[in-house]
């Protein structure tokens, strides 16, 4: 159980830091250009490099506490607020019409979120 949190914390964190990077480093523009980026040509650019460093940020908060073993049980409450983002991520792509796939990939991001907040939180929790 402790290898797959592991395991679904890894790919969570580089879930989020490949789609914090590209919300953060690359231009506005493009990302409107992508399938399923038509959202970001409708925020801000304060908004989308905000939501990229919180990305970022997500993705340091899922693995960095449990490997330097400072204040473990933020890696849970990151997962949380993970889920948080799935949700607005879903009806985002729900109102832009952006098709399955993209709400499909939220949804399992949203899965692994709570397997891993379910598990640290309970059954496999970090020793203290």
């Amino acid at each position: 159980m402790n290898l797959a949190l592991w395991i679904a914390a890894g790919l969570l964190a580089a879930v989020a830091l490949l789609s914090g990077f590209n919300k953060t480093f690359v231009p506005q523009r493009k990302l409107a250009a992508i399938h399923g980026g038509a959202w970001t040509g409708d925020v801000s650019v304060v908004f989308l490099k905000t939501l990229g460093i919180v990305e970022l940020l997500a993705a340091a908060g899922l693995v960095l506490p449990a490997v330097v073993d400072i204040a473990p049980v933020l890696v849970p409450v990151t997962a949380i607020c993970w889920i948080a983002l799935m949700i607005g991520a879903i009806i985002t792509h729900v109102r832009y019409r952006d098709g399955a796939l993209f709400v499909g990939l939220n949804l399992t991001y949203l899965a692994l979120a709570a397997f891993i907040a379910w598990g640290r939180f309970g059954p496999e929790p970090f020793a203290a």
